[in-house]
């Protein structure tokens, strides 16, 4: 469903993807670990072309772009289609404050996909009850707390539908108590066999729902495998130094 095959980006000067290439199967969970400034966030962003690599080839389902220096940017139109396939959840929520919940719902498919509002409006009640809020319907983003805030976005990136769902820490900017109800609704699209990629550093969490992860450091993939093994037992220096610190603050 995803494959990346020698992904490049630089900003400047700074190399932060350096050969990157990783593939996901239909319905597969893969969890992006490592420490900050690895490039994990710049790679998800490149998954759905907020950030254009330099080089390399990105394909989502049927769709494929290719990048490098001697080709053209693609066009909006393509883009826009490439984007429609991916859903994305931020750390933050950016959802709309002068709109509800579930007209934050349902903006996208009635604005960017023409659907009618009737049938939005069915399929937004339905997510909204997928992520446990459809009491919260008419409420505004300001009378929400983090958690509720992040499962809204997360109904708002489902509601258009997409191939694939990427999660960029998630849960970073939640309160610890508020974590929990965030990744039940990832656990749960886990299990439906939502195609996703995780950034995170809830390294117990990435352990038990991620069939692989990918632990990344200084733009490169220094590992990868099946998500308890790498996490229990990593084989790489690099990746032991990074889990140590998380396997002594569980002791």
């Amino acid at each position: 469903m995803i494959e990346v095959e020698h992904v490049k980006k630089s900003f400047g000067p700074l190399s932060v993807l350096k050969d990157i290439s990783m593939r996901v199967p239909k319905g597969g969970v893969v969890s992006l670990i490592g420490p900050s400034g690895s490039g994990k966030s710049t790679l998800l962003r490149c998954l759905n072309l907020l950030t254009i690599p330099d080089e390399g080839t990105i394909r989502i389902g049927t769709h494929a772009m290719r990048f490098d220096r001697g080709h053209r940017m693609p066009k909006d139109k393509d883009l826009a289609a490439f984007r429609s396939k991916v859903g994305m959840v931020f750390q933050t929520f950016n959802l709309f404050p002068h709109m509800s919940v579930l007209q934050n719902v349902m903006e996208g498919p009635v604005t960017v996909l023409g659907r009618g509002k009737e049938e939005t409006r069915v399929l937004a009640f339905h997510l909204l009850d997928k992520v446990g809020l459809r009491e919260k319907a008419d409420v505004y983003p300001e009378r929400l707390s983090g958690g509720q805030k992040q499962r809204v976005a997360i109904a708002r990136a489902l509601a258009m539908k997409p191939e694939v769902m990427l999660f960029d820490e998630a849960t970073s900017a939640l309160d610890p108590e508020l974590v929990g109800e965030v990744l039940q609704v990832v656990r749960q699209l886990a299990s439906e066999g939502m195609t996703m990629v995780l950034v995170t550093h809830e390294i117990a969490f990435a352990r038990d729902v991620a069939e692989t992860c990918v632990f990344m450091r200084d733009g490169f993939v220094v590992e990868e495998g099946p998500a308890r093994q790498v996490i229990e037992d990593p084989q790489q220096a690099a990746t032991k130094a990074f889990l140590s610190h998380f396997h002594k603050a569980a002791v």
